[in-house]
């Protein structure tokens, strides 16, 4: 691995922030009638949608999007409705929020500029959302899908593609555990699948600020890139 990737993967976004401005900033309609505002870094025809959790935005994946780039990837960072600019009708509650609305417009918008195959990286509450984006996109609309420490709504017996989960052994919720629970939905999730449990207790993109940080950055690299 060369030391310049190596960086992206172990580097905190903070230290990141002056060499790591997004390419370029866009916008795209949802199909409700939202506005979905973005960050694109790199080019290519492998698309990655980051779908941040609720309690980051778009800016909290630079690191991450650079490492991707450096894969040689295009990837797409969204703010969801409610967030940054974007904006769209029921922003105001994002428990019921149709926020798949806004991954699928990144999905498409990355096949309309070009993307040959879009895959896409969803954290906690918006893992969820990408959940129900596979579910209800087209047959080979979404690749891959990786899901960080989501606990999915919908069924994950429609969820389509690929599909990667990760959550930390000891990450819980006023629920509990959700080992157990992301564990039963990998259960029933079609095939081809993984699940990667990794140590600690942290939730989601908050992994990314722990010693796991290179390990899951491989993982997901390698799930994407694999044939």
């Amino acid at each position: 691995m060369n030391r310049r990737l190596l960086l992206r993967l172990i580097a905190p976004a903070s230290l990141l922030m002056g060499i790591a401005a997004a390419q370029e900033h866009v916008s795209f309609p949802s199909e409700d009638g939202g506005r979905v505002h973005a960050d694109v870094y790199g080019s290519g025809d492998r698309g990655i949608v980051l779908a941040h959790g609720g309690r980051f935005n778009k800016e909290s994946w630079r690191a991450q999007a650079l490492a991707l780039t450096d894969a040689g990837f295009r990837a797409l960072a969204i703010d969801f409705r409610g967030y940054g600019q974007s904006r769209g009708p029921g922003q105001s509650d994002i428990y019921t929020a149709p926020l798949h609305l806004d991954v699928l417009a990144a999905v498409r918008y990355l096949r309309k500029t070009g993307a040959g195959s879009v895959s896409v990286v969803g954290a906690s509450l918006r893992g969820g959302a990408a959940a129900d984006a596979s579910i209800h996109s087209a047959p080979g609309e979404i690749d891959r899908l990786v899901l960080l420490a989501a606990v999915l709504d919908g069924p994950p017996e429609k969820l389509k593609g690929r599909t990667l989960f990760i959550v930390a052994r000891d990450d819980a919720d006023g629920a509990g555990p959700r080992l157990p629970r992301i564990r039963a939905q990998y259960e029933k999730a079609p095939e081809p699948k993984n699940l990667i449990v990794l140590d600690g207790s942290a939730h989601a993109q908050f992994l990314f600020s722990t010693g796991q940080a290179g390990r899951l950055m491989r993982e997901i690299l390698n799930f994407l890139s694999e044939p």
